[in-house]
């Protein structure tokens, strides 16, 4: 009898026991488990040792309900995650918030890439290995990106840039590097300008240690050794830097070079980074830095008499000064230009260079300069046949008569500016000379020769089918004040007075019928 009990007393136990704490029992046989004398509990093998596996899946349907007509309540246990979630860091940001891995690096196992390569140097096959797919690779990204594949150019050029890095000198590395970013900069591709930025600070870093650090350091690269193949990899870096597009740092790594040309006495090194530096000042519109650099580039080309390079600094230097609106300091260089063609024997350039001291006169409201100017400019394009410079200088002046309400001498400038647009075969620029000079007579109240000035305008805007309703208006405009005046007509119906055929008369100034205009002077020279 003993032996029969037992067994299963021993099985009634456990398994009242993995069920209570499973939470299927209701309360009576909880309390009734509960209750189990102590003897036939230590009977009942431990739990541990019948292990949570060997208990029957019981679904919740076979245990009986506690009352009749009622279920027990029923738990269901949390879902187990088979992979934790991503862990908030510092500043409470999750992974998925940054930066992808960076592709410059090797994050992956590469089958050209040997996987102890950070234990030992490459070996001599290796580097050239990778250095001949690196090559590949340049090749490869070209063509996805010209067949619009701009995400797998990238994917092949930043390969190539991993083996650049692991198996080619910093300079070869450098020359990729800015090549790659001059792309992404065209492509607005930020973040990979990001990834070559990064790259390019690491090895400025580098290339700007203390040489006793760089020394003791073994796997300091072969580039950093002695003070000429750093230089040689500082320009390296400034152009790469221009390449990204930040000329700021350019223009700091050619400071340094250019202090190092001048501890050499380095001539040609000097010069070379100074016009770098100038460009480089010029593409930040810092004048103020240009005009400097500039002005010492000057200095050395007078010093040799390099008539090659003087009148391009002038230039350089007048067009600074101009960009920067200091007018005044403008002139003296373009004068000095003048000269500078005299000597030389050479007179094309200076009606353009008369035209633009004009300019600068008129700007700084120095109007009988500009008169004067404007007026040296035509009589010196006109006999070389410089017939865009003439008219410009005549368009230039008519402006300043109208504004200051000098309209004969407008009607006079833009009856002569109508020749010389005709004789430079410019129709469009006879158009907007008849337009120019209706207005002028509409100004002076003259409508009739208003009225004939913009017919002649429509007659050619009709033969280049270009602003003929702007000319019908105008002409309209003309001839309703004409038709509600007297009726009376003028004299004579011919257009406004013209120099004779043969020869272009020179623009007269406002001055008295009976006095002749006199000649301008020439530019002031020092």
């Amino acid at each position: 009898m003993r032996c029969g009990v037992k067994p299963f007393v021993n099985q009634f136990v456990t398994k009242s026991v993995v069920l209570a704490a499973l939470g299927y029992l209701g309360g009576g046989v909880g309390s009734w488990a509960i209750a189990v004398s102590p003897t036939l509990a230590q009977t009942a093998p431990p739990l541990q040792a019948q292990g949570r596996d060997r208990t029957p899946n019981l679904a919740p349907e076979a245990i009986p309900p506690t009352n009749p007509g009622t279920r027990p309540e029923t738990k269901t246990p949390d879902p187990i995650p088979t992979k934790p979630g991503p862990t908030p860091t510092d500043d409470g940001k999750t992974p998925l918030d940054k930066f992808p891995p960076n592709p410059l690096e090797v994050n992956e196992p590469d089958p050209l890439i040997p996987y102890d390569y950070k234990d030992r140097p490459l070996t001599a096959q290796e580097r050239k290995q990778l250095s001949d797919a690196a090559d590949r690779l340049v090749v490869i990204g070209a063509t996805r990106l010209q067949a619009g594949d701009n995400v797998g150019a990238f994917d092949a050029w930043n390969r190539e840039l991993r083996y650049r890095r692991l198996a080619s000198p910093l300079l070869i590395e450098v020359a990729a590097l800015g090549r790659v970013g001059d792309v992404a900069w065209a492509q607005n591709n930020q973040l990979q300008l990001r990834y070559i930025t990064q790259r390019l600070d690491q090895i400025l870093a580098l290339a700007r240690k203390p040489t006793a650090d760089l020394s003791r350091d073994r796997a300091t690269p072969p580039e950093l050794t002695t003070p000429a193949k750093r230089l040689e990899l500082l320009e390296a870096l400034g152009l790469a830097y221009q390449q990204v597009r930040l000329p700021n740092i350019a223009a700091s790594i050619y400071d340094e070079i250019l202090a190092a040309a001048r501890n050499r006495n380095d001539t040609v090194k000097i010069e070379a980074t100074l016009i770098t530096l100038g460009q480089l000042h010029l593409g930040r519109f810092n004048y103020a830095e240009a005009a400097k650099i500039y002005a010492e580039l000057l200095e050395r080309a007078r010093s040799r008499n390099d008539s090659f390079n003087i009148p391009i600094y002038l230039q350089q230097l007048a067009y600074i000064h101009e960009q920067a609106k200091q007018f005044a300091e403008a002139i003296p260089y373009q004068q000095q230009l003048i000269e500078f063609y005299q000597t030389a024997g050479d007179p094309v350039p200076i009606p353009a260079l008369v035209n633009k001291i004009a300019d600068n006169h008129r700007r700084l409201n120095q109007l009988d300069k500009a008169e004067q100017n404007y007026q040296l400019a035509y009589q010196l394009a006109q006999p070389q046949l410089q017939f865009a410079v003439a008219g410009e200088a005549l368009k230039r002046l008519g402006e300043l008569y109208r504004a200051n309400d000098r309209l004969n001498a407008a009607k006079r400038i833009y009856t002569f500016l109508i020749q010389v647009e005709q004789q430079g075969y410019n129709t469009y620029g006879m158009m907007d000379a008849y337009d120019q000079l209706g207005q002028v007579y509409l100004q002076d109240k003259d409508y009739p020769n208003a009225a004939f000035a913009f017919q002649q305008g429509l007659v050619i805007a009709k033969q280049l089918k270009f602003k003929e309703a702007y000319f019908t208006t105008q002409i309209e405009k003309a001839t309703e004040p004409a038709g509600e005046s007297e009726n009376t007509t003028p004299e004579s119906s011919d257009p406004a007075p013209s120099a004779p055929e043969s020869e272009v008369a020179p623009p007269a100034s406002d001055s008295p019928p009976n006095e002749q205009p006199t000649r301008p002077d020439p530019p002031p020279t020092n």
